[in-house]
């Protein structure tokens, strides 16, 4: 079960009291419960962050971040519409964290502009190729050596951006996460069906076009919530390499989201 959903025991009906009282009447103490009550999904989604980030990024600062993210989820959530507020409110955390870190500006224009060149030649290898490039081909694409290569993807995956689920709605916070999109499309707003439900074609569709060790890198992670260093023990290679891999993976499905290159039509 993904640590998202270790929050305090509390029954759903004491929760469903403070949800009726803070939503009726704003009662700040009934909005102090839902904070306390929630707060372990901050911890949960800053730890997911900080495993990518620099060493620098001081881990108080995206729990800091992320509380802002999980009030202002709070504030705005509507129980009369039927989501899941751990869906709605993970979203928003994660949103909180990137909007201060992207502020702050902490990351190097080279590192921008090398995320850049390989995404483009990604993407110029995928329509040549019809399928995802492995690496060997990517490095020999770009004329590098395959170890600069993939210490390339390493110093990227510290952007802490390249994530499946700021891929599917960048723009809106509460947009559905990877697992609930794939698991459930009918619990997103059903006025956008058709396009959530084509988002949810291509989603999959892009996955399974994976190389194998790519596709279980981006189930253990996005799917069985399982951390980098728990993935690495289980492919028997470091936690920098599963970055890696997750990193080529997502720039692979970010060229598919945002233009499919070889679907059949």
């Amino acid at each position: 079960m993904s640590g998202a959903t270790h929050v305090h025991e509390q029954g759903d009906q004491e929760l469903a009291e403070l949800w009726g009282r803070f939503k009726a009447t704003g009662d700040l103490k009934a909005r102090e419960g839902l904070i306390l009550h929630y707060s372990p999904l901050v911890k949960f989604v800053a730890g997911r962050l900080r495993a990518g980030l620099p060493r620098n990024v001081d881990p108080a600062d995206l729990t800091s971040y992320g509380t802002f993210g999980l009030i202002d989820a709070i504030d705005k959530f509507e129980p009369e519409r039927g989501y899941k507020f751990e869906t709605y409110a993970v979203n928003r955390i994660k949103g909180a964290i990137l909007d201060e870190l992207r502020a702050l500006d902490w990351v190097p224009r080279s590192v921008r502009a090398r995320a850049r060149e390989i995404q483009r030649s990604m993407a110029e290898l995928e329509h040549a190729l019809q399928r995802t490039p492995t690496e060997e081909e990517l490095a020999e694409h770009m004329d590098i050596p395959l170890e600069t290569l993939r210490d390339q993807l390493g110093e990227i995956s510290s952007l802490g951006f390249v994530a499946l689920d700021e891929l599917l709605n960048p723009t809106e916070r509460d947009s559905g996460a990877v697992r609930d999109l794939l698991a459930d499309p009918k619990a997103l707003d059903p006025s956008g069906s058709f396009e959530k439900e084509e988002t949810r074609y291509v989603l999959a569709d892009s996955i399974n076009r994976l190389p194998e060790r790519e596709r279980l890198v981006v189930t253990l992670y996005y799917y069985e919530g399982l951390t980098l260093a728990e993935i690495g023990s289980i492919l028997n290679v470091t936690e920098s390499r599963v970055c890696q891999i997750h990193t080529k993976a997502v720039m692979s499905m970010r060229n598919r989201l945002i233009e499919p290159p070889y679907r059949k039509t």
